[in-house]
């Protein structure tokens, strides 16, 4: 089973990585460690459209599913994303359904959506393939809504209940900070909260996503529910492995 959407529906837990250097270098390179998604973080990474078109043709001749977290809720950026062959859109900072409804509509086209049509595109090889494209559409794309304020939290049920939502998704930082206890993981309160998330989505059949801060948090999310579940980022990669080489290094000068 090589589709993304039909693995979240059958409840595989799925593994993916950030990329947000910016590189379509760093972004082949994470897409062919073998992770089952990948997601081009246009929110809060050092990329811009045009980099990122190049890092979806990056993440073409890996196995992982290519998804973009967009930097804003928008007809026109949603479109260029889509257009540029991502399967999937995550949406940050989502503050209620109308939200969350708003950016599924940007993804489906008329009568469903408000996507604008346009045939010359990469998603659907440049109007090779635009039958299958379409035919297709429902089947493949992945909605991904981020659950990271008060506001989307207290409504999580209504937003889960949304069609075509696909994957409510925790933003931990986000959403702990927006709690009064930043990076407090296990606080009460935001113990709270991503059970609430957990609940509410399966009561709609629905995934549930997190970034995980460190791997030993797996097993809290996993026992929770939560199946679609990313870990590390290009970045992050580069930045331990840089610190660790350097630190060894300076132990072995010192050992001269």
């Amino acid at each position: 089973m090589n589709n993304l959407k039909d693995r979240i529906r059958s409840g595989e837990a799925l593994h993916g990585c950030f990329v947000n250097l910016g590189s379509p270098v760093s972004a082949e390179i994470i897409g062919l460690a073998g992770f089952d998604w990948v997601l081009v973080d246009l929110e809060h990474g050092a990329g811009n459209d045009v980099v990122m078109y190049q890092q979806l043709q990056a993440l073409a001749h890996t196995q992982a599913t290519p998804i973009v977290r967009t930097d804003e809720l928008s007809r026109p950026k949603i479109q260029r994303i889509l257009d540029a062959g991502a399967t999937g859109v995550m949406f940050p900072q989502i503050q209620n359904p109308a939200d969350a409804a708003l950016g599924i509509s940007m993804m489906y086209y008329s009568p469903k959506g408000i996507r604008g049509m346009a045939k010359m595109v990469r998603a659907t090889g440049f109007g090779r393939n635009v039958t299958d494209y379409l035919t297709n559409l429902e089947k493949n794309l992945v909605g991904v809504i981020q659950i990271e304020t008060v506001n989307a939290l207290k409504q999580i049920d209504s937003i889960a209940s949304l069609a075509d939502v696909d994957v409510v998704f925790v933003g931990p930082t986000d959403l702990s900070q927006a709690l009064g206890v930043l990076s407090q993981f296990d606080h009460p309160s935001y113990q709270q909260a991503i059970n609430n998330v957990a609940q509410a989505a399966k009561k709609h059949g629905k995934a549930t996503g997190v970034l995980l801060q460190d791997i030993s948090e797996y097993e809290m999310y996993y026992q929770l529910g939560y199946r679609f579940l990313a870990c590390g980022a290009d970045s992050a990669f580069v930045t331990r492995s840089a610190d660790e080489m350097v630190k060894r290094m300076k132990e072995k000068r010192n050992q001269m």
